[in-house]
């Protein structure tokens, strides 16, 4: 069973009232950035290829105002500006905001697995140009009840927090 958004929201921080939903929380942009070199994935680990941060359009907030990425099609490396813990008894999935379905963008992400603590990332596909206000809402986490013998304790568990 998916939780209430207010369950969400108490392992989702920092959370605004208006990120709050029925059932999930919205997640907002905090980075843009393009992988440029190759990454790879073998039997004994993997190696993530370097990347570059796409920068925004113009003076960055310069009027006052959140920096806009200005994306062409392609895919890009979306990262989260919220810290996401998700609580033992539970599994956690992203899915993306209708308004990017709506302009021909995709947001993939993967299992988010019991005890895993980070301000994680997920792949956005772009088909067509798009901006993208840094703070806007791009996704929605929601989590739902699940048996684990064990919880995460992989390489990404407190990416970004520190």
């Amino acid at each position: 069973m998916f939780r209430s958004g207010a369950f969400v929201a108490d392992h989702v921080e920092p959370t605004a009232d208006e990120q709050v939903q029925p059932n999930s929380v919205d997640l907002t942009a905090e980075a843009v950035l393009r992988q440029v070199e190759p990454g790879r994935i073998g039997r004994e680990g993997k190696e993530i290829g370097a990347r570059e941060p796409v920068a925004p359009a113009g003076d960055e907030g310069a009027d006052g105002g959140p920096a806009t990425w200005r994306l062409s099609p392609g895919g890009y490396v979306l990262q989260y500006a919220e810290t996401v813990r998700i609580p033992e008894g539970h599994v956690g999935f992203i899915y993306p905001r209708s308004s990017l379905l709506r302009n021909s963008a995709m947001l993939h992400t993967a299992v988010w697995d019991a005890g895993y603590e980070g301000r994680g990332e997920g792949l956005l596909e772009v088909n067509h140009d798009l901006e993208i206000e840094r703070g806007a809402r791009v996704g929605q986490i929601v989590l739902t009840r699940a048996d684990h013998e064990t919880t995460y304790d992989g390489s990404y568990q407190g990416e970004r927090t520190e």
